[in-house]
């Protein structure tokens, strides 16, 4: 058969008939290039990996001495304009707040400006080290809270630590911020912190590692769920870690669906039972979830608590090895492991997917589905604020969780996708619509706006925030560390 001529191509003169086929054949067949499969990492070198930002942080926190400032949002076009924001301008302004109080959220930052409060007694795993030595934790929160939510974060660590001190303190706060975020309190006092907060304040208050971090892990499981096809009802969950963020995680799976009765919480001690009367004295939060779960009545540690489970989110002490891989096989079909100790997860990634996982999530960058809770509180206090919500409530957390695994399922979800990352900014403003919507919903908002209303102010304010940080870099405002970073 005839070779079909080609037009020539590029103004030359096209190469046709029989001299093509020589041409052709003259030429060496360029053999495929095979990929070979990067090699897992090993041990040391993920330890090192995980160094890296430690070592980054000591330097460049010196460098910057600190990562947070004040800057002013309004004008400044000579000093004239200072008899406008300070004296005697201002006065005008503070009489009329003074006649209608309602104006403190138009007239000033108030609308958009929380307190991140923490006394130091369990920072980062770190334990009790302190307030001061607690503060680069609630900066680096403050700048969390800016570039994600374009939230106002002040850091305020207080030198306080009984619960009605810091009760007391918080609320002596509440004229200035519109939102509280507690941060790294020790339990049981955590938990009573939060409860007489969320009742006796004005505005709303909320402990990112109880409230926060469930949030999130309640979006990944929703989704992990929906990837082997299982019901939340349905599902027996070991719980591995019994602190405020596995109490709450626990609390928010039920609030969204799974069978009390099909949960089991593991703590030092081993599986919360109505037998456990260890507790009922010296913690009756876990009291209260020892009498309302493991309907088994199982008893034992981790591994009895795994045995049949379809899901395990752990949030213990760092591994490797504190989940073993035969109790990983011994686990259901299509199981589910969350595995989020840092800066090591209970059990590596690889060891668990060997052993027969068909999910694994965990709290770090360099593994398919971490899971953080960045992704959860810059958008939900974005809508509570936009709203004016007295309180969040365990509803408007459900409601961010579900657009969050909504979010990555209108992407496209699977094993190794289970929740979008904090690069999909787009995240953060529909969680803040989720949210803001539900405040309505539940009467606890004082102002009302429909979605696409709420939609354009949140993603407004967001592009607002990281465009000033992109404006003062290449300004040179923000300075490049020397160096590679």
């Amino acid at each position: 058969m005839a070779l079909k001529r080609k037009p020539a191509v590029g103004g030359k003169k096209a190469v046709r008939g029989a001299a093509a086929v020589r041409a052709v054949a003259k030429k060496p067949v360029p053999r495929p290039r095979v990929r070979r499969a990067a090699p897992e990492p090993t041990v040391e070198e993920l330890l090192r990996k995980a160094d890296q930002p430690a070592k980054d942080s000591l330097r460049l926190h010196e460098f910057y001495r600190g990562v947070w400032e004040v800057v002013p949002k309004a004008c400044i076009r000579s000093l004239d304009d200072f008899a406008i924001w300070y004296t005697p301008g201002v006065a005008a302004t503070c009489k009329d707040i003074q006649a209608n109080p309602e104006k403190v959220l138009r007239a000033t930052n108030k609308w958009n400006t929380i307190a991140v409060v923490s006394d130091g007694t369990r920072i980062l795993g770190l334990g009790n080290i302190g307030p001061e030595a607690g503060l680069p934790v609630m900066e680096g929160k403050a700048l969390l809270f800016k570039y994600l939510g374009g939230v106002d974060a002040v850091p305020l660590c207080i030198e306080c630590h009984k619960t009605e001190e810091i009760v007391t303190a918080v609320k002596w706060l509440q004229p200035s911020f519109s939102g509280i975020n507690l941060e790294d309190i020790e339990k049981p006092k955590c938990f009573d912190i939060l409860d007489r907060l969320r009742a006796e304040a004005r505005i709303p208050v909320w402990h990112d590692d109880q409230q926060g971090t469930a949030a999130v892990t309640v979006a990944g499981w929703i989704n992990a769920l929906k990837i082997v096809g299982k019901n939340r009802d349905r599902v027996r969950i070991a719980l591995i870690g019994a602190g405020a963020s596995n109490i709450n995680i626990c609390r928010m799976m039920i609030a969204a669906g799974a069978d009390p009765l099909k949960i089991c919480l593991v703590d030092t001690k081993g599986i919360l039972s109505k037998s456990r009367t260890d507790v009922r004295e010296t913690e009756p939060v876990k009291w209260h979830f020892a009498n309302i779960t493991n309907g088994e009545q199982r008893s034992g540690g981790i591994a009895e608590a795994m045995e049949g489970a379809d899901v395990c989110v752990a949030l213990s002490s760092p591994g490797p090895g504190k989940i073993k891989p035969e109790w990983v096989r011994k686990m259901a079909k299509d199981a589910i492991l969350f595995a989020c100790a840092n800066p090591i997860p209970e059990i590596w990634p690889w060891e668990a997917k060997d052993a027969g996982a068909r999910i694994v999530a965990t709290g770090r960058s360099d593994f398919p589905n971490q899971v953080n809770n960045s992704l959860g509180f810059p958008g939900i206090f974005r809508g509570t604020l936009d709203v004016m919500a007295t309180t969040i409530t365990d509803e408007m957390c459900i409601a961010a969780a579900e657009e969050l695994a909504r979010t990555q399922a209108d992407k496209g979800m699977d094993e190794e996708h289970l929740i979008p990352t904090m690069d999909d900014w787009e995240v953060f403003p529909r969680e803040a619509v989720a949210v803001g919507l539900k405040a309505i919903e539940q009467g606890i908002a004082r102002r009302k706006a429909d979605h696409d209303t709420l939609f354009a102010e949140a993603a407004t304010i967001i592009r607002r925030a990281r465009k000033q940080v992109q404006v003062l870099q290449e300004k040179g405002v923000i300075r490049r560390a020397p160096g590679n970073l």
